[in-house]
């Protein structure tokens, strides 16, 4: 991992590096979208077959209740506990964040309410490149669950058995073995196999991010969620804990970015030597080696002002503080997710620490925060005027209307006088 001076222009070829990536990945999805969308479960079949390698028919598209019972069967009671309490604490923040429904009296005679209902239908995406994340499927159902979302259909390209026991335990019965952006074709459009569906859930790679994109003016989408992004920020703290958490978050995939924020040049060449060394216990194949070739970074920063000010500008998925939290968390104005302090070890939060992994990516931080589960109903207004709130807004109205040229909409309260 190199140690570069945090430069304005240093900091402009990282930025463009992501948004130059981000291009590519939307011309290609484009052509996937597209294909899906014209001509359905054979397109869906001849992109599955090129991309991931899997020959479907008609009939295995669909997982069967006997194949899912059967691959749980497998499973130890050590993972389903694991998954219990991940989906236990998970449940917990979730039903915190669930928006409630309440009613005031504005002025009299006038009653402004809101009613919450759950979406209908959803699609949950589970990436599933070298292993199906579980994790993904915890933190997408769950909410789901806690909001009333009635039906869930989740798509997962290479189901495994784990997949397959941490659904029986969710109540989870539709999964279908496919992925990628068709895969987001499918549940935007439907086809005669996979159902249409009203909104999509999950994170994927950055093919699955442009494609959710390209069809959210046709069906809504959670966020961008796509490679996995993280940023440690300190002065000092545990040279071996930082660099085990941005190897952590690079062992996502080969795109994943890694970056370690600091003003100190002691502590820089310390988590260098750390990165290194770690990385050496790691498996040539695994994504996190990509951190040597561009991916990530340890950036030698002026002043925490300067530090502080890429990171917001930045945005990252993930943003560890393990040290000084407080004094940095305010100069925090755009991540995901925010680690405090050095037992926060970012996997805490990938897994079972309640709050959810579904962040956004590519500098969507500076819009919204992570998923929750408010993204799982509708907000519906409800307005209640009487005869009392009727004369005391009628001249105003009327007002404004015709002074915007809409004489239907006074007239509309002239009737009623």
């Amino acid at each position: 991992m190199r140690i570069l001076k945090l430069t304005p222009a240093v900091e402009k070829r990282l930025l463009r590096a992501r948004q130059h990536h981000d291009v590519q990945a939307g011309r290609i999805a484009a052509r996937i979208v597209g294909d899906v969308r014209r001509r359905g479960d054979s397109a869906l079949f001849n992109w599955t077959k090129k991309l991931d390698g899997i020959q479907l028919a008609d009939e295995g598209v669909w997982i069967g209740r006997r194949e899912i019972n059967e691959a749980a069967a497998r499973v130890g009671n050590d993972f389903l506990r694991a998954v219990e309490h991940a989906a236990k604490n998970v449940r917990r923040v979730a039903e915190k964040q669930l928006p409630r429904p309440w009613t005031m009296e504005v002025e009299p005679g006038v009653s402004i309410g809101q009613v919450v209902r759950p979406i209908e239908t959803i699609g949950c995406y589970i990436p599933g490149g070298r292993h199906a994340l579980v994790s993904t499927m915890v933190m997408t159902v769950i909410p789901a669950k806690v909001a009333g979302v009635r039906r869930i259909v989740m798509v997962c390209p290479r189901p495994n058995a784990e997949l397959f026991a941490a659904a029986r335990l969710l109540g989870v019965s539709e999964i279908a073995r496919i992925g990628g952006a068709q895969g987001i074709a499918a549940l935007a459009y439907g086809t005669k196999i996979v159902p249409c569906v009203e909104k999509i859930f999950g994170p994927g790679n950055r093919f699955v991010t442009a494609a959710k994109q390209l069809v959210s003016s046709d069906c809504a989408i959670d966020l961008p969620a796509g490679p996995t992004e993280a940023i440690v920020l300190a002065t000092q703290g545990n040279p071996r804990w930082i660099a085990a958490d941005l190897l952590a978050q690079a062992e996502h995939a080969p795109d994943a970015v890694s970056f370690f924020v600091t003003t100190s040049k002691v502590l820089a060449e310390k988590v260098q030597s750390e990165v290194a060394m770690q990385l050496r216990q790691l498996p040539r194949t695994n994504p996190a080696h990509a951190s040597r070739r561009g991916s990530g970074a340890i950036l030698l920063a002026p002043s925490v002002d300067a530090a502080g000010e890429f990171v917001n500008r930045f945005a990252p998925e993930h943003l560890s503080l393990p040290r000084n939290a407080a004094t940095l968390l305010r100069k925090c104005q755009a991540a995901g997710t925010v680690f405090l302090g050095p037992w926060a070890a970012q996997p805490l939060g990938d897994y079972a620490s309640g709050s959810n992994h579904v962040l956004p990516t590519g500098g969507w931080a500076r819009r919204r925060g992570g998923l929750g589960a408010a993204d799982f109903v509708k907000c519906i207004s409800v307005q209640s005027i009487g005869r009392r709130g009727f004369a005391r807004l009628a001249d105003d109205v009327q007002t404004l209307a015709r002074a915007e040229g809409l004489q239907a909409h006074a007239n509309a309260v002239e009737v009623r006088r």
